[in-house]
This record gives structure tokens, sequence and C-alpha cells, in this order.
């Protein structure tokens, strides 16, 4: 009997990505009433080499039977990717979240290591998602534009910036007011430009400082002015802002509605007046995107 899956929608409009320690029962037990759209169960950096094993175990058992919940494997040249593979793919993520991938050969190589352990699970083929960290690597910033039809698997890309400043050699990577210096806010608009190339969702990096809330709902709020469609989170606490931030207002919804109805009503237009200001085929885009957006929201 095959697995039952999450439907691509409740995926791809996930507004948040709460990471939880793979080798902590009791986080992995709270969890899940943290209020966040999907859990990423981390095998990777929040889990020491020697607590792995063990680790693989209860991802496994937490795994079963869950919808939305992602497992963060260890790169995929490593010696530990095909064990955490191995270990939790009998429960069937949603999907696998790829770390230091140096390009999208990477999540190619993942693509065909899934398609033979869904066929051992009995996992319908092709089901099983990837969501790349793509600039990890500072080589993987020159070749973001090959995923583009890399693997159908791929649900969207999401990127960070410590492993990036350790391999350039930083000593920080924001300035004094908490902005990303240049090299970072330019691997920010990369991935957000290669997600949107491939037609995936693209989701911002963690805010790191989790007990400052105005500067996360500062920065959500900025996330999905820019196109983010959701936002990692490193802590519990950070769920319900980075969830609110990614709602859009009333005015907004009214708005893209308003939108809608004058271009039904004048199907031949291409641009037109409202408010005293011209709108034209791409305000249209992007206000059937909202509304599709709220609409998954609400299911």
């Amino acid at each position: 009997m095959q697995a039952q899956r999450l439907d691509d929608a409740s995926i791809i409009m996930s507004r948040s990505f709460l990471f939880v320690p793979a080798d902590s029962e009791r986080k992995l037990r709270k969890a899940g009433s943290a209020g966040a759209d999907a859990l990423i169960v981390d095998l990777e950096d929040s889990v020491a080499a020697d607590a792995r094993p063990d680790a693989r175990v209860l991802a496994c058992e937490y795994l079963a039977g869950k919808k939305n919940v992602w497992v963060r494997i260890n790169p995929i040249d490593s010696d530990d990717a095909e064990a955490d593979l191995e270990g939790v793919m009998p429960s069937a993520p949603t999907g696998i979240v790829l770390p230091k991938p140096r390009s999208a050969a990477a999540a190619i190589e993942l693509d065909e290591k899934l398609l033979v352990l869904e066929s051992k699970h009995g996992i319908e083929t092709g089901s099983t998602r990837i969501l790349p960290l793509c600039t990890e690597h500072p080589e993987a910033l020159f070749t973001l534009n090959a995923y583009v039809g890399a693997t159908q698997r791929l649900a969207g890309l999401t990127w960070g910036a410590e492993d990036l400043s350790a391999a350039v050699g930083a000593t920080t990577h924001r300035d004094e007011n908490g902005n990303w210096l240049p090299t970072y806010e330019m691997a920010r608009s990369l991935c957000l430009l290669a997600a949107a190339a491939a037609e995936v969702a693209a989701i911002d990096t963690v805010f790191t400082d989790y007990k400052d809330n105005q500067g996360l709902r500062r920065y959500a709020s900025n996330a999905r002015r820019d196109g983010f469609s959701g936002m990692l989170a490193i802590h519990p606490a950070q769920v319900e802002v980075i969830n609110a931030a990614f709602v859009p207002s009333a005015e907004e919804m009214q708005r893209a509605a308003r939108i809608v109805e004058l271009f039904a009503a004048n199907p031949g237009a291409g641009t037109i007046g409202m408010d005293g200001k011209m709108i034209d085929r791409p305000h249209l885009v992007q206000a059937r995107r909202l509304l599709e957006s709220a609409k998954n929201q609400e299911t």
C-alpha cells in the first residue's frame, strides 16, 4: 500500500518551516503544538555525529503518519547522507531539505536515491519533495539557474548565510544595523530569482535572534514584500510572528479582488485605470497569486 502524501499546494504555500533537532524527544513532542505550517526534523547541524544513529530512529518514529514534516539530511556527498535517507524514508517524509549542494547536480543525485527508496518502501513514485539550501557553497551561486527543470521533485529553494560566510572567511554577515552585507543580500536575491525561474516557492532564511520579535516581524514582512512565500524558523516562539507576516492584509485582499473583477469585466483590456493609477496584466497576475495564496492558507 502506498503511503498517503500531502498535496503540492499545501507544501508550496507553507509560511513557516520550523527546525527541530532530531535527537531531542522533548522538542519533537512539543514541535507539533508550535503552529508551524511545516516542520524540518534536523539530522545535520543540530545533531552531533555520534548522536545521529539514535536520532535517525527518533526521526523515523516521529515522522510516521504526519503531514508536512521534512527532514534535513547531511550533505549528499557526506558519509552520513545515505544512512540518513535509509533511516527516515520508511516513514515517508514530505520531503528532504538538502544542505550545502554545490550545484543542482546534488538535487538530481538525491532524486535518484529517493526513487530507489520510494520503490523499496511502497511510497508513491516522485512524491518525496526536495528543498535545497542553495547558497551555502560559494560556487553554487554561479549555477543557480541549473535548478530550472532539474527535477520535478523540486518544491522550492531556500538559502543560508552561516556556511557561506564561513566559506568566504567573513567575520560577520550583517552590518551594525543588522542588515545583510552585500554578499549575503546578493545570495538572498539570487535564491529568490532562481526560485522564480524554476517556478517554485522561495523560502527566506532564519532570523537568528529568536528573542527579537520586532526585528523578526520587520524581516518577515520584508520577505513577503520581496516575493518570498515563507521563512525558516529556529525557535517555536518565532512561528506566530512569521505566520502573521505572510498573511495578506484585508486591504491587500480587497485591492486584489477589485483588480481581478476589473479585468474580468474588461476582458480585452491591456491596461485599466483604478484609483487614479493605471494597472496592467502584471498587476492581474500578482492579484490572482495573492488571492490563491490566501485561499490555500485557509485550507
